[in-house]
C-alpha cells in the first residue's frame, strides 16, 4: 500500500508503452521519487552518457505519499542526467500533475529513446499511448496545456509540458505543469525536448490506498496540526526579500553586492499591495497545490499600461506571480527594481518553460561581461545589457524564450556563456548550476550546501537557514549540512513538500501507517543518507571529483562590503574537510568502502 506497484516504460524510439512491476525491494530502500528513480537511472544508463543523447533516460516519479490526504502530498519529481550540469538531476514540482499520475495507477514513468517526430504521452488510467504532436511543436506551455485538454475532451486532465525553450535547447529549460508549477532546475525540460516529447497528459480514477486508513488519518491530522504557515499564506516566499536584505545576503548585481537599494520596491508588501490579482485586500490572491494547507503560491496581475505588456493583452490576466527565488534572480541580481518587469519576465519563464533562477543569474553574468567589455553590442544585436535596465531584462527574456538573437547565447547558462567569452569567474554557479537567492559568504552553511549539492548549487537540498541567520561563523555547520541533506532527501522521495517543516519523526509516522513494513526516524535517516551517497556515486561515475565541490572565486576571495557578515569570504576550506569526514568519504570526496557497505551500496 502507498505504492501502486506499477511502472510505465515508454520506448519513444519504438513508439511502445508497457507496464512492469515496481521493484519493491528497491522501494523499501529508496522510497520513491528522488531516491527510487535515481536507483533506476543508475542501473539503466551509463553516467557518462551525453544528457541529450537518446541513451539518456527521463523518469517521472511519484512517492508513496503522493495523492494521499497528507498535507502537500501532490509532489512528483523528474530524474535524469541534467542537460545544464551533466550531473544527476532531480527536479521536484507541485501542482496537481503528480497526484493525477498516481491516481492513474502509476508510481513511475520511464521514458527512453527518442521519438522520430514530436509526440505527447497520454495516460488515462491503465491506457497509455503516444499521440502525434506536430501541431503543438513550437507552441508555448500556455498554448499547449489547453490544447491537449481540448483534444482529449477532458478539462480535468493534468498536463506536464515543455515550451519553446525545451524545444530550442535552452540548457535550463523546465517541465511545466498546471501552467505555472515547474520541475524547474538542471535542464530536465531540455532533456525532454531532445526526445521530441512535448507533453505528458494524465487522468486517473484508480485512487491511492494506504495500509492502515484509520492510523493514517490520525497521523495526517496530527501532522497538519504542526504546520504554522501564517506568514507563507499571507506573503509567500517573497517575505524573504526583506529578511535577506536586512541580513545582507540578497545577491545583487551578479553577487558583487549583498544588499539592494531597490529592495523595498520589489518586496512582498509592494507585490501584495499592487500586483496580487487586482490589489483589492479581500480578494483571494494566493493558491495551493494538491492537498495543500499552506497555499504559498501567488496569483499576480500586471499593470496593463506597463511597457512590458502594453499592446499584449495575453499578459493582462492573472497568473503565477513572483516567488523569492524568481524575484531575486529577475530583480536584485540584475540591479532591476521594476517589479512589473520582473513579473513579466517570470511570466515568460513560465510560458516558455525556463528556470527563472538560472536565466536571471545568466543574464546577471552577461551584464557583467557587457560592463567589462567582454561582450559588446555587436554580440547582443544592439541590446545594452546594463545593470538596472528593466528594458534589457524584458528583451533578453523574450529572446531567450524564443531562441532568437543573443537569446541563444543566454540559453547556454552562465557557465558556458562565461567560458565562451573568456571570463569563467563571472559565473555564479556550482557544477554549472546557478545559485539561489542567498550569498555563501553571508550564509556560510549555505555556501557549503551549494558546493556539495549533487545537482549543483541548490537551496532546498539542505536546511542551513536558522543556523546561518543566528551566527556568521563556520563552526559546526558541516554537521548541519550533512544531517539536513540526508533528512531532506525524505520529503523529496515520499511525495510531500518541504514547507510543512516536518521532522523525520512525523514522516515516519505517516509512512508507517501508509506503507507496509516498519518505518522509524532512524530508518529514514539512514535512507536519506543512502540516497545522498547513491547520487554521489552517479556523479563520480559521470566524471565529477572533489574538485567540483567548490565555489566561484568571488565568494572565496572577495570579502563582503556590507551586511551582517561584512568583511567575510566563504570559509569552504574549513568546512569541506569536516564535511567529508562526517560523510565517511576520503579526502578526495569519495565514499569509503565501509560507508558504501554500511548503506548497502557496495
Amino acid at each position: 500500500m502507498g505504492w501502486q506497484g506499477k511502472v510505465l516504460r515508454v520506448d519513444l524510439t519504438a513508439g511502445t508503452c508497457a507496464d512492469e512491476p515496481l521493484n519493491m525491494e528497491w522501494a523499501a530502500k529508496y522510497l520513491g521519487q528522488r531516491g527510487l528513480a535515481t536507483k533506476y537511472l543508475m542501473e539503466e544508463i551509463d553516467p557518462k552518457v551525453d544528457p541529450l543523447s537518446p541513451d539518456n533516460k527521463l523518469i517521472f516519479a511519484t512517492g508513496p505519499l503522493t495523492g494521499t490526504m497528507a498535507s502537500t502530498a501532490g509532489r512528483y519529481s523528474v530524474i535524469t542526467k541534467g542537460a545544464l550540469t551533466g550531473a544527476i538531476a532531480c527536479s521536484n514540482s507541485g501542482g496537481h500533475f503528480g497526484a493525477e499520475l498516481k491516481f492513474a495507477g502509476w508510481d513511475m514513468v520511464i521514458l527512453e529513446g527518442k521519438a522520430k517526430k514530436p509526440v505527447i504521452l497520454s495516460i488515462l488510467d491503465d491506457k497509455a499511448e503516444l499521440l502525434p504532436a506536430g501541431e503543438l511543436w513550437g507552441k508555448s506551455v500556455w498554448e499547449t496545456e489547453p490544447a491537449i485538454k481540448a483534444r482529449l475532451g477532458d478539462p480535468q486532465v493534468k498536463v506536464a509540458s515543455i515550451g519553446r525553450a525545451g524545444e530550442n535547447g535552452v540548457m535550463f529549460a523546465c517541465i511545466m505543469n498546471d501552467l505555472d508549477r515547474a520541475a524547474g532546475r538542471s535542464g530536465v525540460g531540455t532533456v525532454m525536448g531532445s526526445k521530441n516529447l512535448k507533453a505528458l497528459a494524465a487522468r486517473g480514477t484508480v485512487g491511492v490506498s494506504v495500509n492502515d486508513p484509520e492510523a493514517f488519518m490520525a497521523a495526517a491530522a496530527a501532522a497538519n496540526g504542526q504546520i504554522d504557515a501564517d506568514d507563507f499564506a499571507t506573503y509567500g516566499t517573497m517575505m524573504l526579500i526583506d529578511v535577506m536584505q536586512e541580513f545582507g545576503s540578497l545577491p545583487t548585481r551578479n553577487n558583487r553586492e549583498v544588499q539592494f537599494e531597490g529592495a523595498g520596491r520589489i518586496n512582498a508588501i509592494t507585490m501584495r499591495t499592487n500586483r496580487l490579482t487586482d490589489g483589492r485586500p479581500n480578494l483571494i490572491n494566493n493558491k495551493g497545490c494538491f492537498g495543500c494547507t499552506i497555499a504559498c503560491g501567488r496569483v499576480s496581475k500586471m499593470d496593463p499600461g506597463h511597457f512590458a505588456v502594453a499592446g499584449k493583452p495575453g499578459y493582462h490576466g492573472a497568473s503565477g506571480g513572483l516567488e523569492y527565488e524568481s524575484a531575486y534572480a529577475l530583480a536584485s541580481m540584475l540591479g532591476v527594481d521594476d517589479i512589473e518587469a520582473a513579473t513579466y519576465a517570470n511570466y515568460i519563464c513560465n510560458e516558455q518553460g525556463m528556470d527563472p533562477m538560472s536565466f536571471g543569474a545568466t543574464l546577471g553574468a552577461a551584464m557583467e561581461l557587457y560592463e567589462t567589455g567582454a561582450i559588446t553590442e555587436k554580440e547582443t544585436g544592439g541590446l545594452a545589457l546594463t545593470f538596472g535596465s528593466a528594458e534589457a531584462l524584458v528583451k533578453a527574456v523574450e529572446m531567450t524564450g524564443s531562441g532568437e538573437g543573443f537569446g541563444k547565447e543566454l540559453g547556454l547558462g552562465s557557465k558556458r556563456l562565461c567560458e565562451k567569452y573568456g571570463r569563467p569567474e563571472f559565473s555564479m554557479s556550482v557544477k554549472g548550476q546557478e545559485f539561489a537567492g542567498y550569498d555563501g559568504r553571508a550564509m556560510q552553511a549555505m555556501g557549503l550546501a551549494y558546493a556539495t549539492c549533487n545537482r549543483g548549487a541548490c537551496h532546498n537540498k539542505a536546511d542551513p537557514y536558522e543556523v546561518d541567520l543566528e551566527r556568521i561563523d563556520t563552526e559546526g555547520k558541516a554537521e548541519v549540512i550533512k544531517t539536513s541533506q540526508d533528512a531532506l532527501a525524505i520529503p523529496d522521495s515520499v511525495g510531500v513538500c518541504q514547507f510543512p517543516g516536518w521532522g523525520l519523526d512525523v514522516l515516519a509516522t505517516l509512512l508507517d501507517a501508509a506503507c507496509e513494513g516498519t518505518w522509524t526516524e532512524d530508518v529514514l535517516a539512514e535512507t536519506g543518507e543512502r540516497i545522498w551517497n547513491l547520487e554521489r556515486q552517479f556523479n563520480l561515475a559521470a566524471g565529477f571529483t572533489g574538485k567540483d565541490d567548490t565555489l566561484p572565486p568571488r565568494l572565496l576571495k572577495e570579502a563582503l562590503r556590507s551586511g551582517t557578515a561584512k568583511g567575510k569570504v566563504a570559509g569552504l576550506e574549513v568546512m569541506l574537510p569536516e564535511y567529508y569526514k562526517l560523510r565517511g568519504w576520503d579526502a578526495k570526496g569519495v565514499p569509503t568502502k565501509d560507508t558504501l557497505a554500511r548503506l548497502g551500496l557496495g
